[in-house]
């Protein structure tokens, strides 16, 4: 009986084999690459559009409570004194009934005390943070002058009962106001400025006095130093008109 013909099998050698793996784990290291690359730019992407978002939406704010400054007899509307600017401002909220103690008149909407600060914090970008604080709504004078020294309180040393109102902004190096008042820009706290009801009087330089106490300014100019960051770095100026002003300042 005539004997089968053996077949061979063939099969990969241990280098063919090495060099597959070799190059399969150089495919996966250069996909890795790429996939992590690509994260990489979509965290970045979405970290700087949040972080211009959240700068927009302080700006915005900014300009709604200057918009909404109430004028009302023997409370002031507007006061800087170097380190926090303290507005009374309106809010959406009406108060059912009204007497001689309350702030706004029967019917009218009700009003909040709204500061804005830059403080100073050695953790963040810049060595500091641009904050907003507000109020409930006030209807009584007595709890709107508690409201304005609270404020006051808040920009200077903090505590539970005044954080519950504050809000961070964004990171700032430093921040600068300038009014416009009698035709021209010029800083709040200077002795060009007059303190409305003063006559020709200028006030002091000292910036814990509160220079510009009382009514509104015709304009207000917002100079923002932004540190590096997804938002951009450098400076940012904006320009508030009052909105019953006849003509812009320029």
């Amino acid at each position: 009986m005539p004997a089968r013909p053996a077949f061979k099998t063939h099969g990969f050698t241990l280098i063919e084999v090495l060099v597959a793996i070799s190059v399969m784990a150089l495919m996966a290291l250069m996909s890795w690459r790429g996939l992590d690359g690509m994260l990489r730019t979509q965290s970045s992407l979405q970290s700087r559009s949040d972080e211009i978002l959240t700068l927009q939406a302080g700006l915005a704010q900014w300009q709604t409570d200057l918009d909404q400054l109430a004028e009302l007899p023997s409370t002031p509307s507007w006061d800087w004194d170097g380190k926090v600017l303290r507005l009374t401002r309106r809010s959406a909220e009406t108060p059912p009934t009204g007497d001689s103690g309350t702030v706004v008149s029967m019917g009218a909407p009700s009003v909040r005390v709204v500061a804005w600060t830059w403080r100073i914090d050695a953790g963040r970008p810049g060595g500091g943070d641009w904050q907003r604080w507000q109020s409930a709504p006030l209807t009584q004078r007595q709890d709107w002058q508690i409201a304005w020294a609270l404020a006051q309180r808040w920009s200077q040393t903090p505590d539970d009962a005044t954080r519950a109102g504050q809000v961070q902004i964004h990171p700032l190096a430093t921040w600068q106001l300038f009014v416009h008042r009698g035709g021209a820009w010029t800083n709040p706290l200077s002795s060009d400025v007059v303190t409305p009801g003063t006559g020709n009087t200028p006030p002091s330089n000292n910036a814990n006095s509160s220079t510009q106490s009382g009514s509104t300014p015709d304009g207000v100019r917002l100079v923002l130093s932004l540190p590096p960051g997804p938002a951009g770095a450098g400076t940012l100026s904006m320009d508030w008109v009052r909105p019953t002003l006849s003509g812009a300042p320029s």
